[in-house]
């Protein structure tokens, strides 16, 4: 058991998920500013990192996992540290509030309906997962149910039963995963309440968020984030900008009332699914989205000898790839900006720009307090004459 700043986590000794729960965080913030200086400091200076005036409850996208003990009772909540062991968990102190009192009443409610939660060795019991996505603006509520099999016994009245416990929920689905994996989410997902989806604001846009998105998980961190990088970006509406691993359309349709046009480009089909839709819900017609491979269409685009002024880059942690950042020096934007989870991944990207590309800010942002997860966003600018040197004869 630790305690912080009069924070008891019972959790913390067992869970994993706050790897720096034993830190004061002001100094996991001073740890995280060195982890980043350390490796990015070759580039340029770095600014302390901006952390959070209240680092606590701060997710908006909750998970549990569930599982029989060994007495027959209903485990729920989050992997023992390198184990599949399962940690039962009644709340969560940087888990959004709401959010786990619905997990935590599904579990209350799984007896009385005969569900049994799913045996990872044997293979026997219906409920594996509960995910739950809250949007902080607007206050909608998904609850995601991952069983084994797509047959919810008594389903209409054990909806019933827990939109009467939480009356804020606005949608749930079902989503069947039969297969031996560590994966959460299955392919086949049905609606049985609602939508099917939540949205939320963010800077003066709704966007809407399906079970499988991209969103940010704490949407305090991510206001600021998101500030800076438009401001880094310098937008004046003349622009043509390019939003590469789009996600739902965040960064793009914030930055498409600065710019002429936008493009984005994300992998992700349901992602990109809602981002046309946010387009259409925000009456932005300045943006387009194309489903694609990043490094792929990067490197199509620059064959073709299309133009973008700005370029947006959001990877997931294993960074960008080597062939997407030579096309992007192809593609010669006056200005990159790029969004890093991932520091040592950021730094080697950097060096892959070469000297064709200068960084002149750089700002690391504490999105995950109490985890070893640090965010950035670097603004490059496009070097007008680099200095080549000529290998001698």
């Amino acid at each position: 058991m630790s305690t912080r700043d009069g924070m008891i986590c019972p959790y913390s000794e067992k869970c994993g998920g706050c790897s720096l729960w034993n830190q004061d965080y002001e100094e996991q913030l001073d740890n995280k500013y060195r982890q980043v200086n350390k490796l990015l400091k070759d580039f340029g200076e770095v600014p302390p990192v901006i952390g959070m005036g209240y680092p606590y409850h701060y997710r908006n996208k909750v998970h549990a996992v569930f599982g029989p003990g060994k007495k027959g009772q209903i485990l729920c909540g989050v992997y023992e540290k390198n184990s599949h062991r399962i940690v039962d968990v009644e709340s969560c102190l940087i888990e959004d509030k709401i959010s786990t009192a619905i997990i935590r009443d599904i579990k209350e409610l799984m007896p009385s309906f005969k569900i049994k939660p799913y045996n990872e060795d044997s293979g026997y019991g219906l409920l594996r997962h509960v995910l739950v996505r809250r949007g902080f603006s607007t206050g909608e509520v998904m609850v995601v149910l991952v069983l084994s099999s797509p047959i919810l016994p008594s389903k209409n009245n054990f909806v019933k039963a827990l939109l009467k416990l939480h009356p804020e929920i606005t949608t749930i689905l079902i989503n069947v995963n039969d297969r031996d994996t560590s994966m959460v989410l299955g392919e086949q997902e049905k609606v049985i309440y609602g939508k099917g989806y939540i949205v939320d604001d963010m800077l003066g846009c709704r966007f809407r968020i399906s079970a499988k998105s991209f969103y940010q998980v704490n949407p305090v961190q991510t206001k600021h984030l998101y500030r800076k990088a438009i401001e880094f970006a310098g937008l004046t509406g003349e622009e043509r900008v390019l939003d590469a691993y789009c996600g739902t359309g965040t960064i793009g349709l914030i930055a498409a009332a600065h710019a002429k046009e936008v493009m984005g480009v994300e992998l992700n089909y349901e992602a990109v699914g809602d981002a046309i839709q946010n387009a259409k819900q925000n009456k932005i017609k300045n943006e387009r989205f194309l489903c694609a491979d990043a490094t792929e269409y990067i490197v199509d685009v620059a064959k073709m000898g299309e133009h973008f002024d700005v370029v947006f880059m959001d990877p997931p942690r294993a960074g960008s790839t080597k062939a997407f950042v030579e096309a992007l020096v192809e593609l010669a934007p006056e200005r990159v900006v790029y969004i890093s989870c991932n520091p040592e991944t950021l730094a080697r990207d950097l060096k892959w720009f070469g000297r064709e590309y200068q960084v002149e800010q750089i700002q690391p942002y504490d999105m995950f307090p109490f985890t070893d997860h640090i965010e950035s966003v670097v603004l490059l600018n496009k070097v007008q004459n680099p200095i080549t040197y000529l290998n001698p004869q």
